[in-house]
């Protein structure tokens, strides 16, 4: 299978070179424009095909794309992909903004072709089997030290994940209470309320705090579930219980990326179609909570 990595930075090398640069199945490609990185990475994996432009890769052929550029150069990647006929995952967000990803979500779904949006969290084992739980209650903090920054921004960036995760443990919560405390045009913290069809989730993201964070936890109907860093898992019905992360247990593993690309793949492998409508409804939901911190 011929797979382009587009974008070359954090996020690829730590997330997804170390699942996908040891698959048998997959030929990379490397589409960068920084030719520094281009022959850094080509010898560090054993890439041959290296590209300082997308077209030239897509002219060599491709049968599936991941996208991990900078987030304003995601709409123009996206649609030269899709256009072209590539399946493709594109880390979160699609865009910034709504209306940049409406169309692009349309144009696949006219195309027929896959869209998928990195939420990596759905496919993290921990946070799955806490859904299964079908808890009435959620609760989830992502918290930051001292990183306070611009509204649309954070939201869109950063507590999308927080947005995404509370939408897919609580799915029947569509009735949205939103507050926050800024400093200027900083946000500092939010707080987002889902209630509906007996559930309520509540999300939570402190830009200056005094940690580096995320907890998850799902509770009623006599249980309750604390999960840390998607690592550390408490359960405190019936006493206290705690299981760790295994020593040997990849990253990739914990934080959900190796299911979430096997399930990209896989359906590119069986010619079946991914789509992001579910995914615009949390960049939409995203749109809601920039809208109501700007009134």
């Amino acid at each position: 299978m011929r797979v382009a990595m587009i974008g070359l930075g954090d996020i690829a090398r730590k997330a997804y070179l170390p699942v996908l640069g040891t698959r048998a199945d997959v030929q990379l490609a490397f589409v960068t424009r920084n030719t520094a990185t281009l022959d850094e990475l080509g010898a560090a994996w054993r890439v041959d095909r290296l590209h300082t432009d997308l077209d030239e890769a897509l002219d060599q052929g491709l049968d599936a794309a991941f996208v991990h550029a900078a987030t304003e150069v995601h709409p123009v990647i996206v649609r030269r992909l899709i256009e072209a006929g590539v399946p493709t995952l594109v880390d979160k967000p699609i865009a910034d903004t709504l209306e940049a990803c409406e169309p692009l979500v349309d144009l696949a779904e006219t195309r027929g072709i896959s869209l998928m949006v990195g939420f990596n969290r759905r496919h993290a084992a921990a946070q799955a089997e806490a859904a299964a739980l079908n808890a009435p209650f959620v609760l989830m903090q992502k918290n930051r030290a001292g990183h306070a920054d611009g509204v649309r921004r954070t939201i869109f960036d950063d507590f999308i994940h927080v947005v995404d995760s509370l939408r897919f443990l609580a799915p029947g919560a569509t009735q949205v209470r939103i507050s926050v405390r800024l400093d200027g045009d900083l946000l500092e913290h939010v707080v987002l309320h889902l209630t509906g069809g007996g559930r309520d989730a509540v999300g939570i993201m402190n830009r200056v705090s005094g940690a580096n964070e995320e907890v998850l936890e799902v509770m009623g109907g006599g249980i309750k579930r604390r999960i840390v860093n998607l690592a550390d898992v408490t359960d405190f019905a019936g006493g206290e219980r705690l299981a760790r992360r295994g020593d040997w247990t990849s990253v990739g593993h914990q934080r959900g990326f190796e299911a979430m690309i096997e399930t990209f793949l896989c359906a590119v492998r069986e010619d079946r179609r991914l789509s992001a409508l579910d995914a615009l409804e949390t960049h939409r939901l995203c749109e809601q909570v920039v809208a109501g911190l700007s009134t």
